[in-house]
């Protein structure tokens, strides 16, 4: 969200009724055999599509997450990408053409394309936006008037108040009224016209702030209502809007996820990871979008980031490796003013080069796709631990993987339900060779991991 560093981290707090309904769960987890999405945060339209060739689709990512198209405010900072104007495919990163082009590229490779999508609001100023529109803060000539924005015109503060979040303006964000028909045809015309160019689905940025019957609503009125839909809802205990109810939508954000792999790769124990998920009480697995990190939490220091080296690293493994949720690889820039917009203008002529971080393609990072395509479907098997900072576990008979997030070198004989043979260490190209007995023996470095799979016996 626009800079959401700014505003309260959000909600889960059950809205009461005389009749309490379980939601309906509508397209859970992203379609197909392949859930793991590189999140490219403000490439370019032109890079996204070279990436899907050279690197997403050969790597295995099922989609990639492009950042907002619609034109938007002027500015350098990457938020000004969160303050549409227009919904002209006409912002920083590329116009309708390349879009279209980007979007026929990744599906070639083999790759479907998410568009990060803002419908609960506009801009907070006035000026003329990045495709040329003149704009005020409530009205956008062609499009929306003071009559389509809420009447609250004051600045979230209470989250305990289902009103106010979903009323008010986040940081001072004109808020769009979306339980009006004409805002409502107008989003759903914005969405329609992306999915005729081929998006494969939608992120739905700031969703808690708008209720979930209204995007419920939105999504009826779509060319293809079944679409791919991830919603952010941030968690916020004691909060009057939670998560769970947008359920009923599609995929919901769990933030928790994220918080918590930061608190325990930097201060508690992996040991702890054995019952991750639903076992720490978050959504169901089956309808959970799940990250280490995404852009605004890797700026506001409530999640691990590029910069915490091995920790962040390992937690993306982790992540990978474990069956909950649908997981985001977040790849975007180096950055030490927090409101920096992209190097290049988004432009990425090589992956570490002018300070784009490349998270997606670090090697310990992408090799771990293919494992999660592998290994899909099955369950947690054999784990072991040493009662703090190495695990172990197996993905039934197709995988298994080793953490060692200790200070020294670990060596140790490790059981597991795959056949014998000879199987490639994806983590550093060198081969492992497990018994007739599932059995292998390993020596493991500080901070280091290894992932083996069925399928994969040569490096």
């Amino acid at each position: 969200m626009a800079r959401k560093t700014l505003a309260a981290a959000a909600a889960l707090a059950a809205a009461t009724s005389v009749i309490v309904m379980t939601p309906t769960v509508a397209d859970a987890s992203p379609p197909g055999t392949k859930d793991v999405t590189a999140v490219l945060f403000e490439w370019n339209y032109g890079s996204v599509a070279k990436e899907c060739t050279n690197t997403l689709g050969p790597a295995g990512y099922g989609y990639v997450q492009v950042s907002p198209p619609a034109e938007h405010i002027q500015g350098s900072q990457w938020w000004t990408s969160y303050q549409p104007v227009s919904y002209k495919i006409a912002g920083r990163l590329g116009d309708r053409t390349s879009f279209q082009n980007m979007v026929n590229t990744c599906h070639a490779a083999g790759v479907k394309v998410v568009v990060d999508t803002v419908i609960n609001h506009m801009s907070a100023g006035s000026g003329t936006g990045t495709g040329g529109s003149s704009y005020t803060k409530y009205n956008y000539p062609g499009l929306y008037s003071s009559y389509d924005f809420d009447d609250c015109t004051s600045l979230v503060s209470d989250y305990s108040d289902r009103w106010n979040v979903q009323h008010c303006e986040l940081v001072g964000l004109a808020d769009l009224d979306t339980g009006e028909e004409y805002v409502r045809k107008t989003i759903a015309g914005y969405m329609n016209d992306l999915l005729s160019l081929g998006a494969d689905g939608f992120r739905i940025d700031a969703a808690k702030h708008i209720p979930a019957e209204d995007l419920a609503n939105i999504k009826t009125r779509l060319t293809n209502p079944s679409v791919y839909w991830k919603q952010e809802v941030i968690y916020g205990a004691g909060e009057a809007v939670q998560p769970t109810e947008y359920t009923g939508n599609g995929d919901v954000q769990e933030f928790r996820y994220a918080y918590d792999l930061k608190r325990v790769f930097n201060n508690e124990s992996l040991a702890y990871l054995k019952n991750y998920g639903e076992g720490w009480g978050y959504m169901s697995s089956s309808v959970a979008g799940v990250f280490v990190d995404n852009h605004d939490t890797e700026r506001n220091g409530s999640t691990l980031n590029y910069k915490d080296g091995a920790n962040y690293t390992l937690a993306n493994v982790f992540m990978l490796a474990y069956p909950y949720g649908a997981p985001d690889i977040n790849s975007g820039y180096e950055w030490s003013d927090a409101d920096a917009g992209p190097p290049n203008n988004g432009v990425v002529n090589a992956c570490w080069q002018d300070g784009w971080k490349c998270q997606h393609a670090w090697p310990e990072i992408i090799r771990m796709v293919a494992f999660r395509n592998a290994v899909r479907g099955e369950s947690v098997t054999n784990w072991w631990d040493d009662g703090d900072d190495a695990i172990a576990f197996g993905r039934g008979a197709k995988g298994y993987v080793a953490i060692n997030h200790e200070s020294g070198t670990l060596t140790r004989t490790y059981q597991t339900s795959l056949p014998a043979g000879t199987y490639c260490n994806v983590q550093n190209n060198t081969s492992v060779t497990v018994n007739g007995s599932g059995q292998f023996t390993a020596t493991l470095g500080s901070n280091t991991a290894l992932a083996i799979y069925a399928g994969k016996s040569t490096c």
